[in-house]
């Protein structure tokens, strides 16, 4: 019978036994697999393993806090015992460094932590021990690994793993553990997240048993909303067919909208044709995101590069439910060289590729309606405004070639359409689409914590003592000036000598020399801050 709800049903879901009964069963009981029952907590507190963790991991005494002291990975770590199916694991994040990317790796192991040599673990818990038998584990989103914040995790007899921010509703974070075997936290203190504690662990409570994904919500939200598939376009946003640009017209109607947008549109930028496999292309300007369970593949990208201060103007459309989310960043990997299958659900997990990715999620909630712009300065940031109201810098990237806009459709966001692009004004001009974005005047600098720059007191590199033939800076007579910043110039992976190298070819300063030396020798080795290969390091000198 569809739909009906037993009492074998509902203790089923609260995993206990089924109460006795006056009855006698005369059929052969079920072998199932035990399960320890909700009720049932350890009596050994949940600590971090002492002795198998990665070597950048720092821990205190009680075994409850761990610190990643350098770099941005070689930070895995391991509960001290099983942990009980139903059991959260609750952290809190009590240090974020900005200037990384990725954030915390959650998940679980069958293997016994302590048969594992520390030596042998690998800088990543995504993809490098998730490739091994008896590892899962999945990256957190980077807009939910603030300080402060509380992250708890389980996973249920059917070997689903959820998790849950702080008094949030429990999310579906993936499944396929085996719950067969005793399982083992694991813990990547990975990117952004610098530093997390381990608090006492929980049971699951009674209303998070049946929590809602993602999907769930989407597709109620479509049973509920049954209007048009297309994204309902306005006059605002109307595009003409046979012309580059459209002047947006002014009327009562659509003065609200009018008023966050330019006055002249240019509308030869659309959407490529190469994107995720749970999106469809309602017209060039124009996609929508496919009805699909789980992981959803969702990423679309610009048909060209960013021109040097273009503004791309987006409309969104959500469900009506709640507010949905965004991914957003720029690559220099042309979308026309990649195929469906290279598009992952979770954006983050492209920084790892070999061309330039650097993605980001929006902070704030979207509505249906809301409309978003987003621009690459000369400066190599990215900046964004939300229904006219600008959010500042949210990327620093390298803008020394060409780099395409991508965009990643989550939560009840249902559709996306491009209204235009606009030029600065004192930019305008013939641009070639395949040429690099910006030729910054010197190398960007990113600035961590909420120290400003201070342009004011310049900082003098002489690079003649140990300039390298093949340093690009060698044919330069005299030595560039880069600003400084007030941010106490510690080398970001020792954090004890001061900064005094600028590698090459990406331009920023944030290694000691010593420690740029180390990173160099390095396989893959890259730039702390936007992962640019590393070409050379040069030593520099302040003037006095």
């Amino acid at each position: 019978m569809g739909g009906q709800i037993t009492r074998n049903s509902i203790y089923d879901s609260l995993n206990a036994p089924f109460p006795a009964t006056s009855h006698r069963c005369h059929h052969k009981p079920k072998r199932c697999l035990p399960i320890q029952p909700c009720a049932g907590l350890s009596s050994v507190p949940l600590l971090f393993h002492p002795s198998t963790k990665g070597s950048q991991i720092v821990m205190d005494m009680s075994q409850r806090t761990v610190k990643r002291q350098a770099s941005f990975c070689n930070a895995i770590t391991f509960s001290n015992r099983p942990i009980a199916v139903y059991e959260q694991v609750r952290l809190k994040i009590t240090k974020k460094q900005c200037c990384w990317s990725g954030a915390l790796r959650l998940g679980f192991t069958c293997k016994d932590p302590s048969r594992i040599n520390p030596d042998t673990l690998p800088k990543y818990a995504c993809p490098d021990l998730v490739s091994q038998s008896g590892f899962w584990a999945k990256a957190l989103p980077e807009e939910l690994s603030n300080e402060g914040n509380v992250i708890s995790f389980w996973v249920d007899k059917k070997g689903r793993v959820f998790y849950r921010i702080n008094d949030s509703s429990s999310m579906l974070f993936f499944s396929g553990v085996h719950v067969s075997e005793p399982l083992w936290a694991l813990i990547d203190v990975y990117g952004l997240t610098r530093g997390v504690q381990l608090l006492d662990s929980e049971m699951v409570p009674l209303d998070c048993l049946r929590p809602r994904s993602f999907a769930a919500a989407h597709q109620a939200s479509i049973q509920r909303n049954g209007d048009d598939p297309r994204l309902s376009i306005s006059l605002c946003d109307l595009s003409l067919q046979h012309s580059n640009s459209c002047h947006v017209p002014q009327n009562s109607q659509n003065s609200q909208q009018c008023s966050l947008l330019p006055s002249h549109l240019d509308t030869d930028l659309h959407f490529h044709s190469m994107h995720g496999i749970h999106v469809t292309v309602l017209d060039k300007h124009t996609v929508a995101r496919l009805d699909h369970r789980g992981d959803e593949r969702t990423l679309v990208f610009t048909s060209r590069p960013m021109r040097c201060s273009e503004t791309v103007f987006i409309k969104v459309k959500a469900g009506v439910t709640r507010p949905g989310s965004l991914s957003y960043g720029v690559t220099s990997c042309d979308p026309a060289t990649l195929r469906p299958s290279d598009l992952p659900s979770n954006p983050e997990s492209l920084v790892d590729r070999k061309e330039f990715w650097a993605a980001c999620r929006l902070a704030v909630p979207l509505h249906s309606g809301d409309i978003l712009g987003f621009v690459v300065n000369s400066d190599g940031e990215v900046m964004m405004s939300h229904n006219g109201i600008s959010a500042g810098m949210q990327l620093c990237v390298d803008n020394s070639r060409p780099l395409w806009m991508f965009y990643g459709l989550h939560g009840t966001i249902t559709q996306l359409r491009i209204l235009g692009s606009s030029l600065h004004p004192d930019l305008r001009g013939p641009s070639v689409p395949g040429s690099p974005s910006c030729t910054p005047n010197t190398p960007t600098m990113l600035c961590s914590g909420n120290s400003e720059p201070n342009l004011s007191t310049p900082l003098n590199i002489n690079l003649n003592s140990s300039t390298t033939p093949s340093s690009p800076f060698s044919s330069h007579p005299e030595s560039p000036t880069f600003p400084s910043c007030s941010w106490s110039d510690e080398c970001t992976i020792c954090y004890e000598n001061v900064v005094d190298t600028v590698l090459y070819a990406c331009g920023h300063m944030c290694l000691c020399y010593a420690c740029g030396l180390k990173l160099k020798k390095m396989a893959n080795a890259c730039c702390p801050i936007c992962r640019r290969t590393i070409k050379d390091i040069i030593k520099t000198y302040r003037s006095t």
